[in-house]
């Protein structure tokens, strides 16, 4: 088993597959259900999958589409977007979806993370803390739905939702995202080291070297990417790919 997991990330748009940058600007980059194809012949471990607009627009999960993504894909798949009540989650769930990722919801009633957390285990309960840098140049916890900071630090808010039951915490850097700029260490190792349960990273990978980075210096549990897995080369062409597990093994090491 690698050190660490490396998770292609994907951002849905209705039923499209789009890549932000900075979470904004959407560019289309095709057809989900076909990607999911090409990582399950890649064997990738893990898979997560973030309607990015349903928390921002108030619109319900289409829990169809979800089905179907759900049946096609052969690796553990994580949903988040739009997810701000338990039974919601529960249904999610028996879709055959493996881990429920809350954000917004969460933010704003903390409490709904005990909830899942008791439906449906601890294990499947993921809170995403999205992540921007105040004008003092302090990362802090920002609420995408609402398109603004909160003055919560991210370590201090990540003790908070493991407190509260979460299993796992899907850290977005919003400043890197899409820029492939590379990885925040520093913010990463201090929302590490401030619970025990695992944390993702995922915003601004570029190559292997960031991903070894976030593992050795952040310390991550894995590692989650999106342009890295469907952009390739300067311009930027669409292309879906997974770096060789021998690579990984090589780069990352095993436990």
């Amino acid at each position: 088993m690698l050190r660490a997991r490396v998770i292609p990330c994907l951002l849905l748009r209705r039923q499209g597959l789009v890549k932000t940058i900075r979470f904004k600007d959407p560019s289309y980059v095709g057809d989900p259900l076909n990607a999911v194809k090409i990582f399950n012949d890649k064997e990738v471990d893990e898979l997560i999958l973030l309607d990015i607009f349903a928390s921002r627009q108030g619109t319900a999960p289409d829990l169809d589409y979800i089905h179907q993504v759900a049946e096609e894909c052969f690796m553990p798949l994580c949903y988040g977007g739009g997810v701000d009540s338990v039974n919601l989650a529960k249904r999610i769930v028996a879709l055959g979806v493996e881990k429920i990722a809350v954000n917004s919801a969460a933010l704003e009633r903390p409490a709904l993370i005990r909830e899942i957390s008791d439906a449906i285990g601890a294990q499947s309960t993921v809170v995403a803390i999205d992540v921007r840098r105040d004008w003092m140049g302090r990362p802090r916890v920002f609420n995408a739905a609402r398109g603004k900071a909160t003055d919560l630090s991210p370590a201090d808010y990540a003790r908070k939702v493991a407190a509260f039951g979460a299993g796992e915490i899907l850290l977005n850097d919003v400043d890197r995202d899409g820029t492939q700029k590379g990885l925040d260490y520093k913010t990463i190792r201090a929302v590490v080291d401030a619970v025990d349960v695992p944390v993702v990273a995922c915003g601004g990978a570029a190559d292997i070297a960031d991903i070894k980075g976030a593992v050795h210096e952040g310390g991550v549990s894995g590692v989650a990417a999106g342009s890295l897995f469907v952009y390739q080369g300067k311009h930027r062409a669409v292309l879906i790919s997974y770096p060789d597990y021998a690579l990984l093994e090589r780069e990352i090491g095993h436990l």
